[in-house]
C-alpha cells in the first residue's frame, strides 16, 4: 500500500522522548504501546474527570479546595486506563495501522510486541486502573466501569460510521461524571452539561486530529470526520467549539459559579476562536499542533471552575 510520507517523517512516535530513553530497552515498545512517550492524551482524557470534580465541588462549601488525593488518584488513573485503551486500539487496528505512515511503526505492527504480549498488558493496565478506581466510593466504581463498554466499541467507530469521533467525545468525556459523582451523591444535570460541552469539545479536537490521516484514511477505507466535512471542517468547528463553550457556560451557571467563572471562559472561548482561525487543515503538522493546544484549552476551562467556586457566594 503506498503511503502519502515516508514511515520515518510521518510516524507518531516520538523519537527522541525523555520517557522512553529513561525505560530500559525490553520496556519501551511497551511504553510506545501505552503512548507514554505522547501525553496529551492523557490530559485530554484526565481534564473533563477535573472538571467535573471541581465543579462538583463548589456544592461543597465547608472545603476550601477539591481533595489533591482526588486529582492524584485521577490522574494516575487517566495514565493507565488511557494506557490500556491505546493497547486495545493497537490490538484491533494492527492490521489497518501498518497500511498507515503515520502508525506503521507502532510496536504491534512492527513486530516489537505480540498479540498475546499486548492482551497481557491492556489486562495489567486496567486491573491497575480498577485498584486505583476501588478508592472512590460505590457509585464513582460504577461510573468509572460502565465506561469500559464505550472503550471497547470505539476502535471498531471507524470503521461504520464517519463518525467515530462522536464516540470518542462520548468516551474521552465521561470523566466528567466519575469526577462529579466522587463529590456529591446522583448525576445532577451540571454534570451532564458538561459532559455534553466536552462531547462537543471532542469532536472538535479530533476532528483537527483526524485531518492529518485522511490521504491514507481515504485509501484503506477508514471513515472520519476530516473525510466526511472536507472543506466544510472550519465551519463545523465553529458549531462544535461554540456548542461547547456556551454548554460549559451553562454547567457554570446551573453550579452556581461565581463571578470569576466567566472572564476565564471568555478567555477559553478565544483560545478556541484562535485555533479555527490558524488551523491548516491540509498540514499535518500544524494539525497536530492545533490539536495539542486544546490541553491548554482545559487547564482554562479548569482554572475558570476552580475560580467559580472560590469566588461563589
Amino acid at each position: 500500500m503506498a503511503k502519502t510520507n515516508s514511515t520515518i517523517d510521518a510516524t507518531d512516535i516520538v523519537q527522541d522522548s525523555p520517557v522512553l530513553r529513561a525505560l530500559p530497552e525490553p520496556l519501551r515498545p511497551y511504553a510506545r504501546l501505552a503512548r507514554l512517550d505522547r501525553a496529551i492524551g492523557t490530559w485530554l482524557l484526565l481534564l473533563p474527570t477535573w472538571w467535573g470534580l471541581s465543579l462538583a465541588w463548589i456544592g461543597h462549601p465547608a472545603l476550601p479546595l477539591p481533595s489533591p488525593w482526588y486529582f492524584l488518584l485521577f490522574g494516575v488513573g487517566a495514565l493507565v486506563m488511557r494506557g490500556a485503551g491505546c493497547t486495545w486500539n493497537d490490538i484491533t487496528d494492527r492490521d489497518y495501522d501498518g497500511k498507515v505512515a503515520r502508525t506503521a511503526t507502532r510496536p504491534i505492527p512492527a513486530g516489537e510486541v505480540s498479540v498475546k504480549m499486548a492482551v497481557l498488558f491492556m489486562v495489567t493496565q486496567a486491573l491497575i486502573g480498577l485498584a486505583i478506581l476501588l478508592q472512590f466510593n460505590r457509585e464513582t466504581v460504577i461510573v468509572g466501569v460502565a465506561s469500559l463498554l464505550l472503550v471497547a466499541a470505539y476502535p471498531f467507530m471507524k470503521r461504520i460510521t464517519y463518525w467515530p469521533q462522536a464516540w470518542l467525545g462520548l468516551t474521552f468525556n465521561w470523566g466528567a461524571l466519575v469526577g462529579w459523582s466522587s463529590m456529591q451523591p446522583g448525576i445532577a444535570t451540571p454534570a451532564l452539561v458538561l459532559y455534553a460541552a466536552g462531547f462537543f469539545w471532542t469532536l472538535g479536537y479530533d476532528t483537527i486530529y483526524a485531518h492529518q490521516d485522511k490521504e491514507d484514511d481515504a485509501l484503506i477505507g477508514v471513515k472520519s470526520t476530516a473525510l466526511k466535512l472536507g472543506d466544510s471542517t472550519k465551519q463545523w468547528l465553529w458549531g462544535f467549539y461554540g456548542i461547547a463553550i456556551l454548554l460549559i457556560g451553562v454547567a457554570g451557571w446551573l453550579a452556581s459559579a461565581g463571578w470569576a467563572f466567566w472572564p476565564i471562559l471568555a478567555v477559553a472561548a478565544a483560545h478556541l476562536v484562535r485555533q479555527i482561525l490558524t488551523a491548516k487543515l491540509d498540514d499535518p503538522a500544524n494539525c497536530l499542533a492545533h490539536f495539542k493546544s486544546n490541553r491548554d484549552f482545559g487547564f482554562i476551562i479548569l482554572a475558570a471552575i476552580l475560580a467559580g467556586g472560590i469566588t461563589t457566594g
